[in-house]
């Protein structure tokens, strides 16, 4: 092997290093738009699920997809769609999450089938993976750590003057699991971090 072969792998490595963290900042600059635009976010994502729905309504006339995969491609717009009317509150355990991620993996698994036994292009098939079944999953994984940062607006059962308020009480029993959460860990312990000098 040439010294040239040697060095097309190291800078192979080097680039998927320079990717891997231009994504990252992608996706550290996302959720923080997110986080502070969350009304336009959800008009935003709600208008992906209408545009996914209607790309699901074509592909009834113009492509030979089994009925199975658009209704589990319909289903799991509905789902996206009952998630964003508590938006920015995403609850794991809700129905309707739980709908969602296991319809987006029947989904997934109907497509790999209906590809697999007929032929389309490589573009065609990402087309169809990027705009129909990751664009909005993507969308709200990224909005997670919206409501990290949302008070809570009352408490009917404690009163706000006791010990354990509602704000005190939310910031000091919640952990915080968010895309913005992850990556603000990632920069404190993997980053060191500067001394600013005081003259």
């Amino acid at each position: 092997m040439s010294l040239l072969g040697i060095l097309s792998y190291f800078s192979l490595v080097v680039q998927i290093c320079f990717v891997t963290v231009s994504i990252a900042a992608g996706l550290y600059y996302l959720a923080e738009l997110v986080e502070e635009y969350t009304v336009l976010a959800k008009r935003i994502i709600t208008w992906m699920v209408v545009g996914s729905v209607a790309l699901y309504g074509l592909f009834i006339f113009t492509e030979n997809f089994s009925w199975a995969m658009v209704l589990c491609g319909l289903g799991a717009q509905a789902m996206h769609a009952a998630i964003l009317k508590n938006f920015p509150y995403v609850r794991f355990l809700s129905p309707s999450f739980l709908g969602a991620l296991i319809l987006l993996l029947v989904n997934h698994y109907l497509a790999f089938i209906y590809f697999q036994h007929q032929y389309h292009a490589f573009t065609e098939v990402m087309a169809y993976f990027t705009l129909c079944l990751w664009l909005v999953p993507f969308a709200l994984f990224v909005s997670l750590s919206a409501n990290d940062n949302i008070l809570p607006t009352s408490n009917e059962r404690t009163p706000l003057l006791s010990d354990n308020d509602v704000v005190t009480n939310y910031f000091s029993s919640r952990k915080k699991l968010g895309l913005l959460s992850l990556f603000n860990y990632a920069k404190e312990s993997l980053l060191p971090e500067r001394n600013k000098k005081s003259f």
